[in-house]
């Protein structure tokens, strides 16, 4: 049990450190109290392994009882609230559904043949299948949005990004999730709002005016497994149009590397166009790149299982060091 404590003790303090530091002080500060709190840690051990994410603990909380100011003001509503804490965290699933993630998909997208058919994989409500709605700011390029109060994403983009003139041509779109977010549900909006870390009320606020513009017309998005229902509906998709799956902040959630693997080699055998937006290393395949140094707390973006860029998790940068081809 002591081993098993310390597990999770060192995954809060990483995710303090690797992920919310410079991006929530709240949840740094949280995480790195809740690696030292022998109660926190016993509560959140109490719950299935694949459970325990900081994430899902801490929007689980923020969701019952609003932003802790600290560890003791935590370990305070954690012993009133813990059945219904409890229940949130086995019932939802981190769908952090992040708008401004099209922000890094849009490059590679832009310079298809147009026009796109889009399957997202993991896709909760579908945000991220409406890169043509948007607006961007890259710094030396803007694009406006099509849409009436659409958000604007601003993306600071280094080496030679191939920064796109327009957004991409879609004429298909569908989503597979597990657990689909229905955006007709105030009450899945909130938890969608939940996933938001305290601080970021700037992306929030980005966050709540991509639902308005989901609204309007929704996009598809059906229940399925990645690894069991996606091939069939890849199958769906129009003949006329550029398919592309793809997926981001996902793939870590299946937790066997043999599932992953095998769901790149379905990806690599299809006649399909690839985009991941993940961790490094999820793969068993060398992830052969332009660049050799790691960028920790970053996802690796690879277009067909090459990669060309590193990516912030929300969206904030990217670092391109593909080739131009």
């Amino acid at each position: 049990m002591a081993q098993a404590l310390e597990r999770i003790a060192q995954r809060y303090r990483a995710f303090a450190i690797d992920e919310a530091r410079g991006v929530s002080e709240a949840y740094e500060a949280l995480a790195l109290g809740i690696a030292t709190a022998p109660e926190i840690l016993d509560f959140i051990a109490s719950v299935p392994s694949d459970r325990r994410q900081p994430n899902l603990f801490l929007a689980a909380v923020r969701s019952v009882c609003g932003v802790p100011e600290n560890t003791t003001h935590l370990q305070l509503l954690l012993r009133k609230e813990h059945e219904r804490i409890r229940s949130v965290m086995l019932s939802r699933t981190t769908q952090t559904n992040e708008p401004a993630r099209c922000s890094v998909l849009l490059p590679v997208l832009a310079r298809l043949p147009q026009p796109l058919a889009l399957l997202e994989v993991g896709a909760s409500a579908g945000l991220c299948l409406l890169p043509d709605r948007y607006g961007y700011d890259y710094g030396e390029r803007r694009i406006e949005p099509s849409i009436k109060g659409a958000p604007v994403f601003h993306c600071a983009a280094s080496g030679a990004v191939p920064l796109p003139e327009e957004v991409p041509q879609v004429v298909w779109r569908l989503g597979l999730d597990l657990s689909p977010i229905d955006l007709s549900s105030d009450h899945e909006v909130e938890w969608l709002e939940a996933l938001v870390w305290p601080g970021q009320e700037e992306r929030a606020k980005k966050l709540r005016a991509a639902i308005d513009v989901a609204r309007r017309d929704p996009p598809n998005v059906v229940r399925g497994n990645l690894l069991t229902d996606l091939e069939s509906l890849i199958a769906t998709a129009p003949n006329e149009a550029t398919l592309v799956v793809f997926h981001t902040a996902v793939l870590a959630y299946v937790h066997s590397r043999d599932q992953r693997d095998s769901f790149a080699a379905t990806m690599r055998r299809r006649n399909v166009v690839w985009i991941s937006n993940e961790s490094p290393n999820l793969f068993s395949f060398p992830a052969k790149s332009g660049t050799s140094t790691h960028r920790a707390g970053r996802f690796m973006l690879m277009v067909n299982g090459r990669p060309v860029a590193w990516t912030s998790p929300h969206g904030q940068s990217i670092e391109w060091f593909g080739t131009s081809d």
